[in-house]
Order: structure tokens, then sequence, then C-alpha cells
């Protein structure tokens, strides 16, 4: 399941207001869910993160805020924005959950 749409991304003190593309994936390595995406071209936001602020919560709509980081600006001006566990998105599932759990054991 992937969101595109409005977010609230809030870092310090600071509340923005943005728009956001996000995807992820369980990653077999790890486990664990993996996600991440784009933020629109936000000049106040690039700032920040210039100044070395990337520790971030997303928020969407009613939904709990979820821990995320900021990544370099691009050249559009757009910011990278990667979590782990669960996303600021409705997945169809616990994305936490171990996709194995209910697969047979073998005897020892």
């Amino acid at each position: 399941m992937n969101y595109d749409g409005p977010a609230l991304v809030r870092v310090g003190e600071r509340t923005y207001r943005v728009t956001l593309r996000l995807a992820g994936h369980t990653e077999p390595v790890d486990g664990r869910y993996h996600w991440g995406g784009r933020i629109a071209p936000d000049p106040e936001l690039v700032g920040v993160v210039q100044s070395g602020q990337r520790v971030t919560t997303v928020q969407i709509g009613e939904r709990s805020p979820v821990e995320a980081r900021l990544g370099e600006p691009d050249p559009w001006g757009g910011l990278r924005i990667v979590g782990v566990g669960q996303p600021p998105y409705e997945q169809p599932q616990d994305v936490d959950a171990d996709p194995y759990d209910d697969a047979p054991r073998e005897a020892t």
C-alpha cells in the first residue's frame, strides 16, 4: 500500500504542512517494515535539514505520529524521508507481525 497526499511533519518545536509520497515493504533481511518516500519541495523545511536537524515525526490525518528521518534535499528541493516499523499510513495487515507465524514447523 502506498500513500500520496498531505501530512504534518514535526521537527523540533515546528510543524510543517507538507505533501508527500510514500511506499514501503517488509525487508527480508531483518523482517521489519521499511517505508520511505519524498516530501514535495518546501524551502523552509530544506533549511531546517541543512542546519543539521534530521529526526522528525510524520502524522497523516488522525493517525498517531511516527518517527522518521529526513535525508538530503534533491535537486528540485524535495526531501527524502524514511522510517522503520509502523508507517504513518494505513496498512492492510500488522506490519510488525512475523509473516511466518502460521508456517508449519519441522519436528525435531
